[in-house]
């Protein structure tokens, strides 16, 4: 990742300590970048170098490369990415989010780079469980600020009781300490903890939920977007979209 920088370019510094927006270090295409630090394999933090590493973390350092901008890489809880990308604190989010159109009002997106969708999570030895009807009456855990927890509070509402938690490991600690009988959440990141920490444990079960694509997300009117597309674009044409998938997920088959 040798275009991600530590400390930010003196010129942007003292633009920041002015109290401009992050944008105005873009002149010098060093850019704020946030995201996620929780959401695996996406994004998450590796203990033994603390540094910041995933699918996301491998798909902006090759970006930068190839639409020419270097950037700070910062991280901060899920719920406050999209509005510190609508305020113009950070200049980019690449944090596995999902494309809607209330997010569309207030920021803008990359084309699509993932395609997902929502799963359920229960334990092991759970068998009362095998579709979203199932969840009425249940305790389901979920992110705050997700797709996830919209869908849920949209299907389910006062039938079952939802708590959303700030992260994601928060939730699946709850599952398997027996706080919440159920996880819903985005499926890549369901079905990651279910064959890492989770394994013989939780198992996923149901249908996918409300296909869903992640986009990188910009400050509105941004110059980066187009440069950024088609950087993404390149990198499906030549082969190193599915280089990384496959280093994270997998045969990138149906990409």
């Amino acid at each position: 990742m040798k275009r991600q920088l530590k400390t930010a370019s003196l010129a942007a510094s003292v633009a920041l300590g002015l109290g401009l927006s992050s944008v105005a270090s873009a002149d010098n295409h060093v850019l704020e970048v946030v995201t996620d630090p929780s959401f695996v394999p996406f994004e998450m933090m590796d203990q033994e170098t603390g540094e910041m590493v995933g699918f996301d973390m491998d798909i902006i350092s090759e970006l930068s490369e190839r639409a020419g901008f270097e950037y700070n890489l910062r991280t901060m809880d899920f719920n406050g990415i999209i509005p510190a990308v609508q305020t113009g604190n950070v200049d980019i989010a690449i944090a596995g989010i999902t494309i809607t159109e209330e997010r569309e009002k207030v920021v803008d997106f990359s084309d699509p780079y993932y395609d997902s969708g929502l799963r359920i999570l229960v334990s092991a030895n759970d068998d009362s469980v095998q579709g979203l009807e199932d969840l009425k009456g249940k305790k389901i855990g979920t992110k705050v600020g997700s797709t996830s927890y919209d869908f849920l509070d949209e299907n389910l509402g006062d039938e079952a009781d939802i708590t959303p938690y700030p992260g994601s490991s928060d939730m699946y600690m709850a599952l398997l300490g027996g706080s919440v009988d159920a996880v819903f959440y985005d499926a890549p990141n369901v079905g990651y903890f279910s064959q890492t920490r989770g394994e013989g444990r939780v198992k996923v079960v149901g249908d996918l939920y409300e296909g869903q694509q992640y986009g990188i997300a910009f400050a509105d009117g941004s110059e980066w977007v187009e440069p950024v597309n088609e950087a993404l674009a390149a990198m499906k044409e030549d082969g190193t979209y599915d280089e990384i998938h496959a280093k994270w997920f997998g045969s990138a088959s149906g990409e």
